[in-house]
């Protein structure tokens, strides 16, 4: 039985039998007129602009390290394997990504190197390694898609398991509306990516969208800023463990899962799918980070 709260005995319509239907219109707190009962929904956090591009530039390079301990923590490493990039608002036709071979749990900020679109290391930390698949992969994004400011890839579990598919993702969550119509399936492998055409060849098949799949491979995210590319994947991860659970379990009752509606998950999609929904999202990820590091990172 709904709560005497939820009911509004004078708006009811059904009184047979002593019974009161309740209306479907919310009852106001008393003294609250309906111009003011309207939702003021509270402004986001954006991310920070900056007048001084050396100060952004110092900012981002923060938050990429960021990104790569919270990518360490959550065990997206594999040896060497692995790369983020960061698009550097000073030389925007260069970018910043890991040394090849620092663990992703000890980077800095100062360990990051400088690489220009031609793949040399034009400043950076001590270890000035490059990966060449990074360069080959990132350097093409970059190159196809002003708009991305940081790019993700790494050989998480689940990731390249659902990737050994060669399939897209199945609207069965509402975590996975957020790729809905959104995603990307590089239905290709060719080893690792050491030859510029590869790398061309997945910036191409990305397109416009924000994640891709690479077949036999891991997982691609992209994003406007480094929170919402760090959080498209940890989200893409976590849909595809969901999905080899979910399609494991039904296959084992002779059954298949349940999809949402197109219509749903696009309306679905408009909200959790945004660039400012991943943007926001991440934000718990990095201010855990930042309590449990300290800020060790900036260093």
């Amino acid at each position: 039985m709904a709560p005497p709260s939820a009911i509004s005995p004078e708006r009811a319509s059904n009184h047979h039998n002593g019974d009161i239907t309740p209306s479907a219109e919310v009852p106001l707190e008393p003294g609250i007129s309906q111009s003011k009962a309207k939702v003021q929904m509270p402004k986001f956090p954006q991310p920070p602009t900056f007048a001084d591009k050396y100060a952004e530039r110092d900012y981002l390079k923060g938050r990429l390290a960021a990104a790569f301990r919270i990518f360490g923590k959550y065990g997206y490493d594999e040896g060497v394997a692995g790369h983020i990039t960061l698009r550097d608002p000073v030389q925007p036709d260069t970018f910043w990504v890991n040394p090849f071979g620092v663990a992703f749990s000890l980077i800095k900020r100062s360990d990051l190197i400088q690489v220009d679109h031609d793949g040399n290391v034009i400043d950076g930390g001590d270890v000035r390694l490059l990966n060449s698949a990074a360069f080959m992969i990132h350097g093409a994004i970059h190159r196809s898609r002003p708009d991305v400011l940081c790019a993700a890839h790494s050989h998480s579990i689940y990731g390249r398991s659902f990737c050994s598919l060669g399939r897209k993702l199945d609207m069965i969550t509402q975590d996975a509306c957020s790729f809905y119509n959104d995603l990307a399936l590089y239905e290709s492998f060719n080893g690792i990516v050491l030859a510029e055409k590869e790398g061309n060849d997945i910036a191409a098949c990305l397109g416009s969208k924000k994640a891709a799949l690479l077949q036999n491979h891991g997982l691609l995210t992209v994003g406007g800023s480094i929170e919402a590319a760090v959080f498209w994947f940890i989200s893409l991860e976590k849909c595809c463990q969901a999905q080899l659970m979910a399609d494991a379990a039904a296959g084992g009752r002779g059954h298949e899962t349940v999809k949402i509606h197109d219509d749903d998950a696009a309306f679905t999609y408009k909200t959790i799918g945004s660039p400012m929904a991943g943007y926001f999202s991440a934000k718990p990820l990095f201010d855990v980070l930042e309590k449990e590091c300290g800020g060790e990172y900036m260093q």
